[in-house]
């Protein structure tokens, strides 16, 4: 990512307020030490909210927001700004993907290895993966995470791009498999078919007691708001864990193919 005055900023607004850590500062916005390490070395770029909870902590007006607004010359296309905004406030997350691992449990490397294989410039690519990063700590950061459940097919864990980057990708997934209120389940090849292999959906479930779905294709991502539709990914989902594997076993899966590379 290019840099930005977003670190600079932050560094001078922790030594003005009494030399305040990285550690403090993190407590009070009951965020990760690692996620403000990386806004003060450029590595992400503090979404709206954030910025917003920086500045009223400092005290300091606007000049974190506009600073962050300044630095994301990509963001993320309109039809998907939502859609962060609804995990970071989700009781429950379900997440379907049929041919890649879910952004959510991307590592890094893998994230950006997905992202500069499309269309996207170097930059737009980096500043995705910022985003993304960003989103993994608003979701999993949290004190009162959601409980999260992903249906991966294991098409997805195959053997395309640089091994040493799937290897570290298929580790992490199993880590994430390990917390509490997390599930990951593997659809294996013996599987027959099922509607999941028409792509990648989500659904959220909303404090309201609401739930909201999202679906992608080839042009854009969809927001899934009306009952009918929502129902019917409801039912898709039901019809995708009837043939996914329970939780250990697809932990043994993923452990067989990390030690297979």
């Amino acid at each position: 990512m290019s840099q930005n005055g977003v670190p600079r900023i932050l560094k001078f607004l922790r030594a003005i307020n009494s030399g305040m850590t990285q550690e403090q500062v993190a407590e009070r916005l009951s965020v990760s030490a690692s996620l403000i390490a990386k806004f003060e070395t450029a590595r992400l770029v503090p979404m709206p909210d954030t910025a917003r909870q920086l500045d009223n902590l400092f005290g300091s007006g606007d000049l974190v927001q506009g600073t962050a607004a300044d630095a994301r010359k990509a963001a993320p296309p309109e039809w998907f700004r939502p859609w962060p905004d609804i995990e970071r406030e989700a009781t429950a997350i379900r997440w379907h993907e049929s041919a890649i691992i879910p952004g959510l449990l991307q590592t890094e490397a893998y994230a950006r290895e997905i992202l500069t294989s499309g269309l996207l410039t170097e930059a737009q690519a980096e500043e995705h993966v910022s985003l993304r990063l960003e989103r993994q700590a608003a979701v999993f950061g949290r004190e009162d995470p959601p409980v999260c459940q992903f249906t991966i097919d294991q098409n997805a864990l195959g053997e395309r791009g640089d091994r040493a980057v799937l290897k570290e990708q298929l580790h992490h997934l199993v880590e994430m498999g390990d917390r509490s209120r997390l599930f990951v389940h593997v659809i294996p090849h013996s599987a027959e078919h099922y509607p999941g292999e028409n792509g990648p959906f989500m659904l959220a479930s909303l404090p309201n007691e609401t739930t909201v779905g999202y679906v992608d294709d080839q042009v854009e991502g969809r927001l899934i708001t009306e009952p009918g539709r929502v129902a019917a990914l409801e039912r898709s989902w039901q019809a995708v864990t009837a043939v996914a594997l329970p939780r250990g076993q697809s932990r043994a899966l993923i452990m067989k193919l990390v030690n297979e590379l």
